[in-house]
């Protein structure tokens, strides 16, 4: 063999070791669907892990339209099921590219199949259980969302759940001394789940001003009384 040869196999053997490399690379690093950027530190994949379910607690409708619209930004499509009273209204004022969400309002006893269906084909999946799903029911849809690649949101309790997103100590914002305007709420977003048996929490503003989720940094706001019921101002 030449040396010219062995030169010749030795940077085939490097070129294919390279490629070994970053397909296991790849395959270790979980796909995922953005989550606005304010709420990415609570996901330990910085967004929605494909394959996997997230309970929404307390039925928190305007976290599922921040986490909805990030990825129907990102061009994904999106279906709510079982929510007949959102409107295309408040879907788009969050941010929803309406032409990328199909909304099945009342499946009735049917909701799991339109579920099963709807994980088919749209990456993103809302649902309002029509009533307490099994663990039977949640690991058939789950095994049928990790081979199609769809992440699901679910407005309640649900069986195995990646993890429980909630939304909690809620204040007002935009209120001045005793007049002004509502421009949004805060709220402390937080997770809990298998892999997070810390949760992790970050204190946002859903909706901001503009409808969606923001930022807030704690010199931001400060307390005003009135009437001995706390508020909280931004910017006033």
């Amino acid at each position: 063999m030449t040396a010219t040869s062995s030169a010749e196999n030795l940077a085939q053997v490097t070129r294919l070791r390279e490629r070994i490399t970053a397909m296991q690379q790849r395959r270790a690093t979980p796909e995922t669907l953005p989550v606005p950027g304010p709420l990415s530190p609570v996901f330990p994949d910085g967004g929605l892990r494909t394959g996997a379910a997230y309970s929404l607690a307390h039925g928190e409708t305007g976290l599922m339209l921040a986490l909805l619209a990030e990825a129907s930004a990102a061009g994904s499509w999106c279906c709510v099921i079982g929510v007949p009273e959102l409107s295309v209204g408040a879907a788009e004022g969050h941010g929803i590219d309406l032409s990328r969400l199909v909304l099945i309002p009342t499946p009735q006893e049917r909701w799991m199949q339109a579920a099963a269906a709807a994980c088919e084909v749209f990456p993103l999946v809302a649902l309002r259980p029509g009533r307490r799903p099994t663990p039977g029911d949640a690991q058939r849809l789950e095994a049928r969302m990790r081979d199609r690649g769809s992440s699901l949101l679910t407005l309640g309790e649900w069986p195995g759940a990646e993890g429980t997103v909630s939304a909690g100590e809620e204040e007002w914002v935009g209120i001045g001394r005793g007049h002004g305007l509502i421009s949004g709420r805060t709220v402390t977003v937080s997770l809990h789940g298998r892999r997070t048996p810390r949760p992790r929490s970050v204190r946002v503003m859903l909706p901001g001003p503009n409808g969606r989720v923001q930022a807030i940094a704690p010199a931001q706001a400060r307390p005003l009384e009135r009437g001995g019921t706390a508020l909280r101002a931004v910017g006033s």
